[in-house]
């Protein structure tokens, strides 16, 4: 399975050309860790050392997810001249991410995103070494996912019952493809507010709201009042747990409004019975942790949106914090790893959000860790997120959108800070990387930069790779012999 792996990750993007005077290069990888068939986790070891010289590459990687950050390396080193000759240049690397959760946002509710739209940014993703999808699935617009247990939540609450939806099998294949590239899948089930499209499919889950004495036929949040809502939750988790198999899953708990459960007299009539007065807050802490609880009791970690923390006082410790809200989030940062709790950045890197000019470099310049603390604190940040809501994005414009400008932050969550303070020297290298992009995605043949061309497409051929086993060091070896080949001109 390893070979599979790394060989797949060598050969996606070989193109057909004609070819010209091959010079043999060698590719030696060597993974220390065995096994390959499981998931990238928090954990994982993406660290890799490189070394280029002449007619060979040899990279050295503690597991297989960083001999993939290392092979993505080396497929940038290879430059393209003005006379169509591919080269590479001898140099010695040692790498590894500067933080180990480095993610990216894709709202499929909204505007319903069609699957090789999601898999082509995975693709670029891996690219800018991103390691985790966060796929806000569903929320108030539409419900596509396509559940085995509630299966009307999708028939009823989709924009189309049969074509916009992710079935199991589209799902799996996500998961995969996200695996094959080093990348976890984090799901995103947002609840108790952003789920009206929940109720079309779940009848009694939301909150009927009043108006004075009587119902005035509009819903607001899930009913957190009812025995009902909760026995839908646990199983609805229940069927996440199996069908997505990473450690996390984001249980959301934003904007919640308020306003429809105070109108209901049955929801005032438990905050009474509960002693949470008129604090609604209460309420939504009521529901939130009873959520955690059930997510924790099937061994899965909960993300939630910085709501949560801010409304409530019983968090479980495990209990990892988003921080959406763009004011302050230096503040929030100091208040959340005081109080112990592990937390992501996404407030700054909202980038949906477009301006004109080089607006990349306000992503650049953040730095998750630069807040009033102590170094224990600053620990407590696993990392952040890009994130691209859906309200006026979909597919025909989403690539541009999130490309090149995510990998700003990308480079900021990966690369040593201090390496990477200058923005002026991190431009040509985005003018590079988008080249590499456009290529990629065969919008252009070449780009007219006048930089030295970076190519994804390493043009390798492969022959018979052969696998060493070394049980006393528990190294795994992978020698391939590869030719870097001149292409001939169309």
């Amino acid at each position: 399975m390893c070979v599979d792996m790394l060989m797949f990750i060598l050969t996606e993007n070989v193109l057909q050309y004609m070819w010209s005077e091959p010079q043999p290069f060698v590719v030696s990888v060597s993974v220390k860790t065995r096994g390959c068939d499981g998931y990238p986790d928090e954990d994982s070891d993406e660290s890799y050392m490189l070394s280029v010289s002449e007619g060979q590459a040899v990279l050295r990687s503690v597991s297989v997810w960083g001999a993939l950050r290392g092979l993505e390396s080396l497929s940038q080193l290879v430059y393209q001249d003005d006379y169509g000759t591919y080269f590479i240049n001898k140099t010695e690397i040692v790498d590894f991410p500067r933080f180990a959760f480095r993610g990216l946002l894709l709202d499929t509710s909204r505007h319903y995103l069609p699957l090789y739209a999601i898999l082509k940014t995975l693709d670029a993703m891996a690219y800018s070494k991103l390691n985790v999808f966060h796929w806000h699935i569903v929320d108030d617009p539409s419900f596509p996912y396509q559940s085995r247990t509630f299966p009307d939540l999708s028939n009823k609450g989709a924009f189309h019952p049969f074509t916009h939806i992710y079935t199991q099998s589209d799902v799996i294949r996500v998961i995969e493809h996200a695996r094959m590239r080093g990348i976890r899948v984090v799901p995103e089930f947002d609840s108790p507010g952003h789920t009206q499209s929940w109720g079309k499919g779940q009848p009694g889950l939301l909150t009927p709201c009043y108006k004075g004495s009587v119902p005035s036929g509009s819903f607001g949040p899930v009913d957190p009042t009812v025995d009902t809502t909760y026995k839908f939750m646990e199983s609805l988790l229940k069927e996440v747990k199996f069908v997505f198999p990473d450690s996390y899953v984001h249980l959301g708990g934003d904007e919640v409004s308020f306003a429809c459960w105070q109108s209901n007299p049955n929801v005032r009539k438990f905050m009474e019975k509960m002693g949470f007065g008129k604090d609604f807050t209460k309420l939504e802490s009521f529901y939130m942790e009873s959520i955690m609880n059930m997510t924790a009791a099937l061994n899965k970690t909960s993300i939630v949106w910085q709501d949560v923390f801010d409304y409530h006082e019983r968090i479980p410790q495990d209990t990892v914090l988003e921080i959406w809200k763009g004011a302050k989030y230096q503040t929030e940062l100091s208040r959340m790893t005081q109080a112990g709790h592990r937390v992501l950045l996404s407030a700054p890197w909202y980038i949906n959000h477009i301006s004109y000019g080089q607006d990349w470099r306000n992503s650049y310049a953040v730095q998750p860790q630069n807040f009033s603390g102590t170094d224990e604190q600053k620990k407590l940040v696993i990392g952040g997120e890009v994130a691209m809501w859906g309200e006026y994005v979909d597919a025909t414009n989403l690539s541009p959108r999130l490309w090149p400008r995510a990998c700003a932050a990308a480079e900021r969550l990966w690369s040593n800070e201090e390496k990477t303070l200058n923005a002026d020297l991190a431009f040509p290298r985005l003018k590079e990387f988008r080249c590499e992009l456009l290529r990629y995605w065969k919008y252009v043949s070449r780009c007219a930069y006048k930089t030295k061309h970076l190519v994804f497409d390493i043009f390798f051929f492969f022959f018979e790779p052969v696998i060493h086993f070394q049980d006393s060091l528990m190294n795994k070896k992978l020698k391939i012999t590869a030719f870097i080949q001149n292409r001939n001109p169309f």
